[in-house]
């Protein structure tokens, strides 16, 4: 990802931070939350994209689905970055570490 992916990340956990009325402790359980959340969404999207629950049929099409995945990494990056203030670093260590032990 590009330098400013993470500055913009940056700038929304600090938006967070400002409007959000959490205290330190309690940012990182609600952000982790808000990161479920999101994942049912994009459950629900990919669902309603295959038309899997009879009784809503086609409820939402593949580009739904598309945003509710953005929805679920994007949460996942403010988390990281409301847990370390290195989530970029951290992001891209651990991406090695996975792309090595798959991709070998």
């Amino acid at each position: 990802m590009n330098e400013s992916t993470w500055e913009t990340v940056e700038q929304l956990k600090q938006w967070l931070d400002e409007k959000d009325g959490l205290t330190a402790d309690m940012a990182p359980l609600m952000r982790l939350l808000k990161l479920q959340e999101e994942l049912g969404e994009a459950a629900q999207a990919t669902m309603g994209a295959l038309g899997a629950n009879p009784r809503k049929g086609k409820s939402h099409t593949w580009e739904d689905a598309e945003a509710e995945v953005c929805d679920v990494i994007l949460s996942g990056m403010v988390l990281l970055a409301t847990l370390t203030p290195n989530a970029e670093k951290r992001f891209d260590e651990r991406l090695s570490i996975i792309a090595e032990r798959s991709l070998t």
